[in-house]
């Protein structure tokens, strides 16, 4: 892939903070994808991302591995692989435009959902009821994280909403998305090979980078205890609005 030094250093930041994400604010590595997606064609990138975020993913769990909740990653990961075949059925005819739009929309009505169950939560909370769980939920946010995470590697955002919505707490939020995203991204590996997405000259490219993925994951792990709970759910949504938007007007 030619690209200048400058675009270089643009990808490395942009590693950098996909190992901040996974061990800090999962969803903030959106800007990582948007950032891959400009300075490199937009289905190639994905391929070139995807090992990176590998390397992030193996870091987070070595980091929280503990704090994972396994009941929950066993209710996702049959819709989710249903989100993957589809997702790759999605990638063999669709541009980068329609991707893009579909991710972005997608990610706006999950955390537009996500608010609103958490604040009709707090109302019948004073009120001294409660929320009944919605069956919908997991297969839902399964299938559409298994959908995003093969076309465009925008998983997180839908993920994150879930577990967020579901209660998880910093850490066992931490621990179970490590999990989950390895065990994914890492199965979604024969995909991209298979469409052609990561070959030979995306692997150089990803052996330059995943350096930078390290110091990343480091400053992530130093910060995660000095954000209290409501200030990293807001970040989380936050990271997630940011991400679709930029989805949609790139």
């Amino acid at each position: 892939m030619d690209i200048s030094t400058g675009e270089f250093l643009v990808l490395a930041l942009a590693a950098a903070l996909v190992g901040f994400s996974k061990t800090a604010v999962s969803g903030a590595n959106t800007v990582s994808l948007a950032v891959f997606a400009a300075v490199l064609p937009a289905r190639e990138s994905t391929g070139v991302l995807l090992p990176i975020l590998i390397a992030g993913d193996v870091l987070a769990v070595l980091t929280y591995r503990r704090h994972a909740h396994w009941p929950t990653l066993w209710r996702l990961f049959p819709a989710v692989a249903a989100g993957v075949v589809v997702g790759t059925g999605f990638l063999m005819w669709a541009d980068d435009d329609g991707v893009a739009t579909s991710i972005g929309a997608i990610l706006l009505l999950m955390a537009g959902v996500t608010v609103w169950r958490r604040r009709l939560a707090a109302r019948q909370e004073e009120a001294g009821g409660s929320v009944p769980a919605a069956r919908w939920k997991a297969p839902s946010y399964g299938v559409l994280g298994g959908f995003t995470t093969m076309v465009a590697n925008a998983g997180g955002p839908v993920m994150s909403l879930y577990l967020i919505s579901s209660g998880f707490q910093k850490l066992g939020f931490l621990g179970t998305s490590a999990w989950f995203f390895l065990i994914v991204n890492s199965s979604k590996v024969p995909f991209s090979v298979g469409l052609g997405l990561i070959d030979r000259e995306s692997l150089l490219l990803d052996a330059a980078l995943v350096l930078f993925v390290v110091p990343g994951a480091w400053l992530g792990r130093k910060c995660v205890d000095r954000i209290d709970q409501l200030l990293f759910e807001r970040l989380v949504i936050g990271a997630t609005v940011v991400g679709g938007i930029q989805l949609l007007v790139r």
